[in-house]
């Protein structure tokens, strides 16, 4: 059964937020420093809140829609194991596109390197993980899914 975008948009906030925390947190103990609002910022020449507010929007709705819309159908596994696929096809796309836009090389080889690659991974698993299961959950009592 196709989760509801509802849910999955409430899955990919949780799932961002996480990864938000896990930038600031997890990362610093694993000698990486990862702000991907400044990242983004820098990318568009814009400002911090324009590029944590773009973070936000992919995390939110773009990544939750393509996954829900385009990709759950198709991926195989339950769908925690869906969005860690697609949690490690975002990561994927980050490493070997994104990041030589920012200009910091394939896999951060410019800048935060193979360290900071695993970093990333392990973000992008758990935002998937959460986007997953959080959109599938099962609650016949949930607000998400009520037919007021």
């Amino acid at each position: 059964m196709k989760p509801q975008f509802g849910r999955a948009v409430v899955g990919g906030l949780v799932g961002t937020i996480a990864m938000t925390l896990m930038m600031m947190f997890v990362a610093p103990m694993m000698g990486v420093h990862m702000d991907i609002a400044k990242s983004l910022a820098a990318m568009m020449g814009s400002s911090h809140a324009v590029g944590l507010a773009v973070h936000f929007l992919n995390g939110t709705i773009l990544f939750p829609a393509i996954f829900v819309f385009l990709l759950f159908g198709v991926l195989p596994g339950n769908a925690v194991v869906k969005g860690l696929i697609w949690g490690g096809i975002l990561w994927a796309m980050l490493e070997i596109l994104v990041m030589p836009m920012m200009g910091m090389g394939v896999f951060g080889s410019n800048g935060p390197g193979m360290k900071g690659a695993v970093a990333a991974l392990l973000a992008h698993l758990v935002y998937g993980a959460l986007l997953g299961g959080i959109s599938s959950w099962k609650s016949s009592s949930s607000a998400l899914t009520a037919n007021a």
